[in-house]
């Protein structure tokens, strides 16, 4: 039974396909497959998905887009009217940030509802095959969004886009092409950030776009409890869903995305079901919220993401602002087939700190500044500023035995007093030697000049007491040595990102 259903699903799409080609230049058919790559056919795995799933190849479909889990969903209306899962695919690139798009040249991929007729089709793309979102729609107008050519497509690279691969594109856009060859008008797209789920909702609550994700929520739980395309209206700059006519109203309500909202109702069954899904997931969020769970992190400057299966297979690959996998999760996935050709040119989310330059300049300041909450340390920096500090008067005041001002006044005695009992040439060791020796608190210095050699011995037991003085301080002395290399290893590091190629600007000339 299976067997001959598939079969003769395939000759009707073989049927389908010829057909368009005979057909006239002026058709919507002709704009869907006029060429190989958008006239082929549906894979015969799908056409028996169908078939299990008592589905018709040109019943009506509905997409649904998730931007976190990087996953876009075919749904297919089944025998029964209502709508079922066909078939789930994992998106290759998505650029901008959890939230809608605003304005043009934002790098953001709508969020939202929208609607797909057979012009926004595109067999001729540039990305091998694509459709329009139809962003701006009544409400993202309303609100003075803008941006254009915003589309699903392929070759797996995108700025505001959607980009799946060729193979992938190529099997959604057939899905298409039959549902509006069997009569469908226009396919519904629903974009959202995230599955809305409760764990969703209470890990971005601080969200600043938390009031238009419930919005649209009240549109994914019309569609999860009736499992039917919503009917999606627009009214004083809000989405409105299966609004219907009042019972007493004559005529059916008109709306206009900037106006007042006209005398609406939703049907009962509807509202009630609709109802029943909120309170359950107002309760398990709020318990959620209360037993604490964890904010996510807002945009680090990441941009877009991608699905982890196509980041497993690329050298340094990352998921970006998607989920992304374990260790052993990301090991099975690299070792699985792709799914579909990821081109050589695809460029992973990567940080983006080209509005956040002034972070790696601040590094270095930070690492600097933990040696500085040293007193000793901050007493010495006046000394620096003094061109006639010598070795040992920085080195007495970074052991703590005065100020700047005191130590200064014995530089001459240390000098005489350092050469007068040397026999020989002194060296650096020996010179430090007697410096510690006559920087004993408490001595004084005038006494001890003339009898160096003598006032060395009783100091002897003194020595560990300033060796361990002078182990302490060095650390001190490292920042001036090291931030050169800490400023330059930090610049270095941070720079990395910044001098990219940034493939998506290079590739694509129309701003999004």
């Amino acid at each position: 039974m299976i067997s001959s259903s598939l079969a003769r699903a395939l000759l009707a799409s073989v049927a389908l396909a010829a057909s368009v080609l005979l057909a006239g230049c002026d058709t919507d058919q002709v704009s869907l497959a006029t060429n190989a790559k958008a006239n082929q056919p549906v894979p015969p795995k799908l056409l028996a998905a169908m078939v299990e799933k008592d589905m018709d190849l040109q019943s009506p479909i509905l997409v649904r887009l998730f931007k976190q889990e990087a996953e876009l969903e075919i749904w297919k209306q089944a025998r029964n009217g209502q709508f079922a899962l066909l078939k789930t695919y994992p998106i290759c690139r998505w650029s901008g940030d959890l939230g809608p798009k605003v304005r043009e040249g934002d790098r953001q991929a709508p969020e939202g509802f929208y609607s797909i007729n057979p012009s926004q089709m595109n067999p001729q793309s540039a990305y091998y095959l694509s459709f329009n979102t139809g962003f701006p729609n009544a409400f993202d107008k309303a609100l003075g969004r803008t941006g254009s050519q915003l589309m699903v497509h392929g070759d797996c690279s995108s700025r505001g886009c959607y980009a799946m691969t060729d193979e992938q594109i190529a099997e959604i856009y057939s899905l298409g092409r039959e549902s509006f060859f069997g009569g469908q008008k226009a396919f519904q797209f629903q974009a959202y950030p995230f599955r809305m789920t409760p764990v969703n909702m209470a890990k971005h609550r601080n969200n600043p776009n938390m009031a238009f994700w419930k919005m649209i929520k009240e549109g994914y739980d019309h569609f999860e409890v009736t499992r039917q395309e919503p009917k999606v209206d627009f009214c004083e700059k809000k989405y409105v869903f299966d609004a219907a006519k009042a019972p007493d109203a004559k005529r059916d309500p008109v709306f206009d995305a900037s106006a007042k909202c006209p005398a609406y109702v939703i049907p009962e069954d509807i509202a009630s079901a609709v109802r029943e899904k909120e309170q359950r997931d107002d309760a398990e969020y709020n318990k959620l919220v209360a037993k604490g769970t964890p904010v996510a992190r807002m945009n680090t400057g990441i941009d877009g993401g991608m699905n982890k299966i196509f980041a497993a297979k690329i050298p340094e690959g990352s998921t970006g602002l998607s989920e992304e996998a374990e260790g052993s999760t990301l090991q099975l996935l690299a070792m699985s087939k792709a799914p579909g050709t990821i081109p050589g040119t695809v460029n992973p989310p990567k940080p983006n700190f080209a509005p956040t330059s002034a972070y790696p300049q601040e590094e270095p300041v930070v690492a600097v500044a933990a040696p500085a909450a040293n007193t000793r340390v901050a007493s010495a920096a006046p000394a620096e500023k003094s061109e006639g500090g010598g070795f040992f008067s920085n080195l007495g005041r970074k052991m703590g035995l005065g100020t700047a001002d005191t130590t200064a006044t014995t530089t001459p005695p240390q000098a005489t007093a350092s050469v007068a009992p040397a026999a020989t040439p002194p060296t650096a060791a020996s010179r430090l030697k007697a410096a510690v020796t006559r920087f004993v608190p408490g001595r004084e210095t005038a006494k001890d000049a003339p009898k160096a050699t003598a006032a060395a011995k009783p100091a002897e037991p003194a020595k560990p007491q300033p060796d361990t003085r002078l182990a302490a301080t060095r650390p001190a002395l490292k920042p001036s040595v090291s931030d050169g290399a800490g400023s330059g290893d930090t610049q270095l590091a941070g720079a990395a990102p910044v001098v990219q190629s940034n493939s998506f600007d290079s590739r694509f000339g129309a701003v999004k």
